[in-house]
């Protein structure tokens, strides 16, 4: 094929992309929700603030959500696994099995496909962190019992 057929082919196959490709997009805070956890799921009610959900493009889920002081998560996994950004104050992370680790600003935890654990502030400090998760089967989390006094307050 000589170099002008192969460019006009090229510009053909980039136009014919181009047709289904998507266009960028922004959701600006004030047009996403923000929610109190519940009770069913949380000890006491973190605030989150849903950053996006999935898509017919993408199976990835983000909140950013902040504990007060004693807040935690129920024990819970994630079917594809989770990531956790942390942006404020000092929390705790524990896998089943595991001490209980504190996190503090820009640490990144990611805790594995199926991992039974939970996170939250530390008894004295609130904590804020960035959750990213994907969808399987349009779940993303198994929530499951919750944290106990005496578990959260264990060394």
């Amino acid at each position: 094929m000589k170099a002008k057929q192969w460019m006009g082919a090229l510009s053909l196959t980039l136009v014919a992309g181009m047709a289904h490709a998507q266009s960028m997009e922004i959701t600006h805070s004030e047009d996403r929700e923000t929610i109190m956890g519940s009770s069913e799921v949380f000890t006491g009610e973190p605030i989150v603030n849903m950053l996006f959900r999935a898509t017919d493009s993408t199976r990835a889920t983000a909140a950013e959500v902040t504990f007060a002081p004693g807040e935690r998560s129920n024990w819970h996994t994630h079917p594809a696994g989770q990531t956790l950004v942390v942006t404020d104050g000092v929390g705790w992370v524990q896998e089943e099995g595991g001490e209980k680790r504190e996190i503090k600003p820009g640490d990144v935890i990611w805790t594995p496909p199926g991992v039974k654990h939970w996170h939250g502030a530390t008894a004295t400090n609130s904590m804020s962190h960035i959750a990213v998760q994907e969808e399987v089967d349009g779940n993303n989390v198994e929530w499951m019992e919750p944290v106990t006094d005496e578990q959260y307050n264990a060394d």
